[in-house]
């Protein structure tokens, strides 16, 4: 059962029946009930209901009619019919016209009634997990094209530099070119690296089992820095943090991990070499019901055109020498994960701006 109550719209032309059905089943249920099937068409365009029930004898237009109409706007609404004048004709007419779900005799056994729901409902949401199914298993499909036509590009790209800078460095006797050659090399094995890395955690991010656990976000953001000052690109940055934790915040901390490296990651990637005095700050205010993170940097910056897209897979804002274009992309799908969001400022030649918002897990 959902946490939500099924919602249920009735419609019925004797008042009574409506009373007599509410009362007992108000606890249970969202109910919804009206005598005129124009109503109900009304109620069907405003309101999302699980399951309808229809009397079949009702004056305007019958309860297979009514079904008949409204079957192919709202598909996924789960049909009753409700009768007291059962035939062979009215039951044809209601699996063939109006695709009813099952019938339910006056008057009802109010067990049988219950029961009906319940299967009619298990029903729904397993339309509705099905279709989102499908819709995930479209969109891996096609990333899954993408990336493998990306990443095999991606792949070879820095080993046929390093294949032809090598074929270079044989020709060569002199030392000094030598080592130009091999400083050439390095460059390109870390960007194959960052590429492999970024590969590792994108299948970590879409395969791996959530662990939920209690996150200390001084700890978490101490260990990410450590590895991020290595970088060669680190230079003369610096990197804030202002952390402000009241309370118990639960997360998947793998998937924090991923989200902070990448931001950072690509500020250090990006900052702007003119400027004298490069900085990330980093904000954080934590609570038990979520977290406020903000990535705040004096970099590059991003053109108002890319920032719609820069969460897209393999997109790179034009910058075609750096990074694997699958960063941004790998964020914002582990925030998606954790049911949050991210939204991003940007002023092209002076920053940029990153403010996630992440609800805690507490189950």
């Amino acid at each position: 059962m959902s946490d939500k109550p099924i919602r249920i719209l009735y419609i019925d032309d004797e008042e009574h029946n409506l009373h007599s059905f509410k009362a007992t089943f108000r606890k249970q249920y969202d109910i919804t009930t009206t005598i005129s099937v124009i109503d109900a068409e009304e109620m069907l365009e405003t309101h999302d209901f699980n399951i309808i029930l229809a009397d079949q004898r009702m004056p305007v237009m019958t309860g297979v009619q009514f079904f008949e109409k409204i079957r192919d706007r709202y598909p996924k609404i789960i049909r009753i019919l409700i009768t007291g004048h059962t035939d062979i004709g009215a039951a044809i007419d209601a699996i063939n016209k109006g695709e009813v779900f099952r019938f339910i005799d006056k008057p009802w056994d109010y067990t049988y009634v219950e029961n009906a729901i319940t299967h009619a409902y298990e029903i729904y949401k397993t339309r509705e997990d099905l279709k989102q199914r499908n819709i995930e298993l479209q969109k891996a499909n096609e990333e899954l094209d993408k990336f493998v036509y990306s990443a095999s590009h991606d792949l070879r790209a820095p080993l046929m530099s390093v294949l032809g800078i090598v074929n270079l460095a044989l020709l060569e006797d002199d030392l000094q070119s030598q080592n130009e050659y091999l400083e050439l090399i390095r460059k390109s094995v870390k960007k194959l690296d960052t590429f492999i890395i970024n590969i590792i955690d994108y299948y970590k991010n879409a395969r791996g089992v959530p662990v939920i656990t209690d996150i200390d976000f001084e700890e978490l953001i101490t260990e990410v820095q450590a590895t991020i000052q290595y970088l060669p690109e680190y230079g003369n940055l610096k990197i804030t943090s202002t952390i402000d934790q009241k309370g118990l915040f639960r997360s998947d901390v793998m998937k924090l991990r991923i989200i902070f490296n990448n931001l950072i990651n690509n500020a250090v990637k990006f900052q702007d070499n003119t400027k004298s005095e490069p900085y990330i700050n980093l904000k954080v205010e934590a609570s038990p019901t979520g977290a406020k993170i903000i990535v705040e940097d004096n970099g590059a910056g991003i053109r108002e055109i890319d920032q719609d897209k820069i969460f897209k897979m393999f997109y790179r804002a034009g910058a075609t020498n750096s990074g694997s274009g699958i960063g941004l992309y790998i964020v914002h799908e582990a925030i998606e994960k954790l049911g949050g969001t991210i939204n991003i400022s940007s002023v092209y030649g002076e920053g940029s701006i990153f403010e996630l918002n992440i609800p805690s897990i507490n189950k």
